[in-house]
Order: C-alpha cells, then structure tokens, then sequence
C-alpha cells in the first residue's frame, strides 16, 4: 500500500467548496457529531467557534489544514469505515457555513480494508483530550 492510510478524505466538489469557505471565513474546521441538526452530516464551522470535547476524535486533516472531528459515540459506529465528505443540492437543517449557499455536506463511506484496519491500529487517532502537536 503506497498511499497513506486516511479515515476521512474529500471529494473534488466537498475541496472546491472547502476552499471558498476558507476564503471567506478564514481557517474552518469539521466536526460530526451524531445528534440533532443533521447530526448525521458534517458541520462546517470557523475554526474556534466550536469547542472539541475531550472524547472528540480527530479522523484527520483535510485540504487548507482542516481538521475532522467526530464524537467519541459516532467514531465508534464509522470506526471501520472511511469517510468521504461530498456536497449535494439542497439546505441541512444545521449550522454549518455552507448553508448559504444552497448544498449541504454529506457523508459517503466504505469499509475499510483488513490491510488498512491494521495500519490504523498501529497509530490510533488523537482525541480532544490529547494535547495538540
């Protein structure tokens, strides 16, 4: 396997828009968290403007230095899987910064390989407790 091992990646049209996003609000972040307000769906907020807890777990960094976050409950039901952020017409019910303009950010997954579940399991994500690198 050449290519490092990913949780969570993003399609062409999830980084074009990430990157207007940046542009317009400076550094952003992700996080899923699994409750109400499309809590199935990454949220996209300015990077400070919301508070990782400490059993956050962070999948890993995306295009513009991104993080992507994801609640300790939700980690363990996506734990196998890898995460693709996409965008699709239409407006979640959430506060992410996309909303404006008309698509919403979505999760697409697959499970991940027994060869890439090894690899990962030599080097487990960092949570919200950890201290930063």
């Amino acid at each position: 396997m050449s290519d490092p091992v990913r949780r969570v990646e993003l399609t062409e049209r999830a980084a074009a828009l990430l990157r207007t996003l940046i542009e317009q609000h400076g550094p952003v972040m992700f996080h899923q968290s699994g409750g109400c307000c499309d809590g199935s769906s990454p949220m996209c907020y300015p990077r400070g403007e919301f508070r990782v807890g400490a059993a956050d777990v962070l999948l890993g960094q995306l295009e513009g230095d991104t993080p992507f976050w994801m609640s300790a409950d939700q980690y363990e039901y996506w734990r196998h899987t890898r995460l693709t952020v996409d965008v699709v017409p239409g407006r979640g019910s959430g506060f992410s910064l996309e909303a404006p303009e008309g698509v919403r950010f979505l999760i697409r997954s697959r499970l991940l390989t027994d060869e890439e579940l090894a690899v990962l399991a030599a080097t487990p994500p960092r949570t919200g407790a950890d201290p930063s690198p």
